[in-house]
């Protein structure tokens, strides 16, 4: 028996690779199929399931063209329905796959097809269960993303999660190792571990949703408060995960698209078409192209390109560090963002040769923000998620955190400079960028965001707050 965790940081997910005697089974598939399919070669293993644990909202799953490239079959948990073919598994179901067995475990509450797939050894003991976006190390799943399709309310779901763990998964051996679909990062729940693997007996005693002692009605207050929106992208990726996309192979040739300085321009001529420069935030700073937008590939890429382009066809044209621009497309497509026009042959160098116009955004350090105190007549907003606030946060500070930008533009100040600043540098930075493609130009950023804010003495808080969203 054999299983790898394949984790991807960037949206903070695991997929799962196991294989005994010639057999494999894929879990929770990214979009790129090409590393499964060469993994499976090189064990020379043939792949018979791919086991989806629901429709995932935060990422396009790369079951189709799996499916496709090697004929396994596609499995998901009762109450799903899709417009291609796969395999309905009823709950308690076993698919055997070399010599180890599956068992089907239905667990509606996250969403009302929710399967996790416990796997028993070859000597049938229950060694591992594989709980999708159930249970999390430390956290479960958030139960908000599908009440409307489900004709459930938010409360509904989350009672029925609670049954689901603990008549399922806290039954199940203590020794049983846990391996679930994301860790911290995930917008999929609200406080998950950065482990990203526990076992049953663990959960039992440090996740707060598996508290013994814990009523229903609890489990479904403490699930259900705090939940800040879901990002706009998820229900449009769980639509492509139900219905279908194109296939990656297709994606990759028409987004890797090598564009001249002239092509370049002409295709940002046209209209709804965003330049999206993945460079470092420095570089982003120190000169970019007008009106371009910044989510740069070194930090969580693709959750924010969900967060904040709205529209999933938007037509794009990147800028990119040179060698990295099939990463880029790669990233945005797994996160169905496929309509990429191609790239800046070149990187920014060849803009900037051709004499064309540059813009940048002002930087000041945490150290200039303490000592130069004319800084401290301008508005400091902060745009950091609510809990980081009102965990610490300047005294003088706004909160207007970036995940709701686009709803509260009216909220920035345009008629005098605004001081931004993250954690660390690179959401405020694409806060900057956004606003000055709206028209706030006079933006200030601290390098090393909160993070370095911290090591000063400028006066802090750590009270509770409220915060400004839509």
């Amino acid at each position: 028996m054999f299983i790898e965790q394949i984790y991807t940081g960037c949206l903070a997910q695991g997929a799962y690779y196991i294989h005994s005697n010639g057999e494999a089974v894929i879990i929770d598939p990214l979009r790129e199929t090409q590393p499964y399919l060469e993994r499976a070669a090189r064990d020379g293993v043939k792949i018979k399931y791919i086991l989806e644990t629901h429709f995932h909202a935060d990422f396009v799953s790369g079951h189709l063209d799996l499916s496709k490239a090697t004929g396994a079959t596609i499995v998901f948990g009762p109450n799903a329905a899709t417009n291609y073919s796969y395999h309905s598994a009823l709950d308690g179901e076993l698919l055997h796959v070399g010599d180890l067995t599956i068992k089907v475990l239905h667990t509606p509450g996250h969403t009302m097809e929710s399967t996790c797939y416990l796997l028993l050894d070859e000597n049938n003991k229950e060694a591992a269960v594989f709980t999708g976006d159930t249970l999390f190390i430390g956290d479960v799943g958030r139960p908000d993303l599908v009440q409307k399709a489900a004709s459930m309310t938010q409360e509904g779901l989350a009672g029925l999660l609670f049954d689901s763990l603990r008549t399922k998964l806290m039954t199940l051996p203590n020794d049983v190792t846990v391996y679930p679909a994301h860790g911290a990062g995930s917008a999929c729940g609200k406080n998950m571990s950065k482990e990203t693997t526990g076992t049953i007996g663990e959960q039992k005693i440090s996740n707060y949703a598996l508290r013994e002692d814990m009523s229903k009605e609890e489990f479904i207050k403490e699930l259900t408060e705090g939940l800040l929106p879901p990002p706009s992208y998820f229900g449009k990726n769980v639509m492509l995960n139900k219905s279908g996309y194109d296939s990656i192979n297709d994606v990759m040739k028409r987004g890797v698209n090598p564009l001249s300085t002239e092509a370049f321009e002409q295709h940002a001529s046209g209209e709804d078409v965003l330049i999206l420069d993945t460079r470092s935030a420095q570089d982003f700073a120190d000169s970019h192209i007008p009106n371009s937008i910044f989510i740069g590939l070194d930090g969580q890429f693709a959750p924010w390109v969900g967060a904040l382009i709205s529209d999933i066809k938007q037509a794009i044209l990147l800028i990119t560090e040179i060698g990295r621009e099939e990463e880029a497309v790669k990233r945005l497509a797994r996160v169905g963002y496929d309509n990429v026009l191609g790239y800046l042959k070149g990187g920014f160098a060849t803009w900037s040769a051709a004499g064309n116009e540059i813009a940048s955004v002002e930087r000041i350090t945490a150290a200039q923000l303490e000592n130069e105190r004319e800084w401290f007549s301008q508005p400091i907003i902060d745009v950091r998620k609510p809990g980081e606030f009102e965990a610490e946060h300047l005294e003088i500070a706004q909160t207007l955190p970036l995940d709701f930008i686009n709803e509260n533009f009216s909220s920035y100040p345009k008629d005098n400079p605004i001081v931004l600043h993250c954690a660390g540098g690179y959401r405020s930075m694409i806060a900057a960028s956004i606003l000055k493609s709206r028209g706030y130009h006079q933006l200030v950023d601290v390098i090393g965001g909160y993070n370095a804010i911290a090591k000063t003495t400028l006066p802090k808080s750590t009270f509770q707050c409220s915060t400004t969203k839509k």
